[in-house]
């Protein structure tokens, strides 16, 4: 199974699009229609990248919008970049989604004690490739971080590129303590952290109707022609020149930790 990517509009704009084709070249959601499961037997999952290591662009699945393309997040009307908290440079894995999945905001999850942030369930990627924007790869999950964020549950799935060098020596959380050294304690202390730069307070940790293309027109109302899905792409801008970062986004944070 292979996908491609379109991209549409200036990257680091407002503009800015990253929409998805199956193998056959049709326009596909990577929300709905990429599967869950790579190999359901062995555990392993399907992961798309939605921001890739060291930068800083906070790039996601759009999923309120038809074919639910990666774009840039905005908050009030700006652009937004993850901060650098020292020691950290931008995002310190490859970072995505396990397409199909979603945190539900009306249950509260037993262990968490908090509602679910309306998401799909998020990947940090380990391995050692810096993988691209919209790339989608086989995972193994090696374990789970409970995160809340602003009162809301947001798992983050620990994983690895099955395709990577180490994925063979790397099956749980104690060999990443064991052959990666203080990764997972950055990982923590990232997601604790990230935000604080922008006025937040510290993160918490605990126990720790879209269309698609991909289902058919006879037994569901949310099915996505071709035509339309062409028509929603052909409505955005075509790729153009890349617009400049703010100088800003390079700017590093030293803060005292509690």
């Amino acid at each position: 199974m292979s996908f491609t990517v379109e991209e549409r509009g200036n990257p680091n704009s407002l503009s800015y699009r990253l929409f998805f084709k199956n193998a056959d070249g049709n326009y596909i959601s990577p929300f709905h229609d990429i599967p869950m499961c790579a190999d359901e037997a062995q555990n392993i999952f399907h992961m798309v990248v939605e921001v890739p290591r060291w930068t800083n662009a906070k790039m996601e699945i759009a999923t309120k919008d038809l074919l639910n393309p990666i774009k840039q997040d905005v908050k009030k009307g700006k652009l937004r970049y993850v901060a650098n908290v020292f020691p950290h440079k931008g995002y310190i894995w490859n970072y995505g989604a396990i397409p199909q999945t979603w945190e539900d905001p009306a249950h509260k999850d037993g262990d968490t004690g908090c509602c679910g942030d309306n998401d799909p369930i998020d990947v940090c990627e380990i391995g050692s490739r810096v993988c691209s924007r919209g790339e989608v790869i086989k995972v193994k999950a090696l374990g789970i971080l409970a995160m809340i964020d602003e009162g809301e549950t947001d798992w983050k799935v620990i994983a690895i590129n099955v395709d990577d060098p180490e994925a063979k020596d790397l099956n749980s959380i104690s060999d990443v303590e064991r052959l990666k050294p203080g990764y997972l304690e950055s990982t923590v202390d990232w997601f604790r952290r990230y935000k604080v730069p922008d006025g937040k307070p510290e993160n918490q940790f605990a126990f720790n109707g879209d269309k698609n293309t991909c289902v058919s027109a006879a037994d569901s109302p949310y099915c996505c022609s071709s035509d339309e899905a062409k028509a929603a792409v052909g409505q955005t801008c075509p790729c153009g020149k890349e617009e400049a970062i703010p100088s800003s986004v390079d700017q590093w944070f030293y803060y005292e930790r509690k």
